[in-house]
């Protein structure tokens, strides 16, 4: 929310009354699918997937990967119309309510990677890596909807621009190694929203 340092009691009173109504409302939802990876000219190229993903961060970033998950989460549509709603009487509580929702969708994919590989224990595993992210093409969106049939499963589309709807949601692909993998670049480094974030403008980071 821009707080710089711990925030005061107006600040806390808003988060814990918009982190009450996140958990009251919302009803997150994920889908996962487990794919071979392979390497070629072309780029990385998936078994679920057509097309192929595209970049030296992406390539760099499953090197000695056999087979990958991709993985999408979304916080429904009940997220979004909380945010909205919001908005129109309280700017500041719609602020804290979008804030609370980021940080819950993280969660998620955290919660989410946790029981898959519980249950498909792993010899190694990358970190979530998401279109957008580095050079990986964000419009690679829609192939990663359509491997996962997330429309149908968990009402997750894409508009012409690559954004996600609902917004409060994400895709990402974690490969998967029989042996130690290379750890990559992350964070600010390869972001693409390092000129203009907010958190580098503020002399602070979002732990990405």
């Amino acid at each position: 929310m821009g707080v710089k340092g711990e925030p005061d009691s107006a600040v806390s009173g808003l988060l814990d009354r918009a982190e009450k109504q996140v958990r009251e409302k919302v009803r997150p939802k994920y889908v996962y699918l487990e794919t071979d990876v392979s390497f070629t000219d072309r780029g990385v190229i998936l078994g679920a997937m057509t097309e192929p993903l595209t970049g030296k961060d992406i390539t760099r970033h499953l090197k000695g990967c056999s087979k990958a998950v991709l993985l999408a989460a979304t916080l429904s549509q009940e997220a979004d119309k909380l945010i909205r709603q919001a908005a129109v009487t309280d700017m500041a509580y719609s602020l804290a309510l979008d804030c609370i929702c980021s940080a819950a969708i993280e969660q998620v994919c955290d919660r989410a990677e946790e029981e898959i590989f519980s249950e498909h224990p792993a010899a190694y595993r990358t970190w979530r890596f998401s279109p957008g992210y580095g050079d990986l093409p964000i419009t690679l969106q829609r192939s990663f909807l359509l491997a996962l049939n997330a429309q149908r499963r968990i009402g997750l589309t894409v508009t012409d621009s690559s954004l996600l709807i609902p917004s409060k949601s994400v895709t990402a692909l974690i490969g998967i190694s029989e042996r130690p993998v290379e750890k990559g670049g992350k964070g600010c480094a390869v972001c693409t929203m390092k000129d203009s974030c907010a958190y580098r403008l503020s002399g602070r980071i979002c732990k990405n």
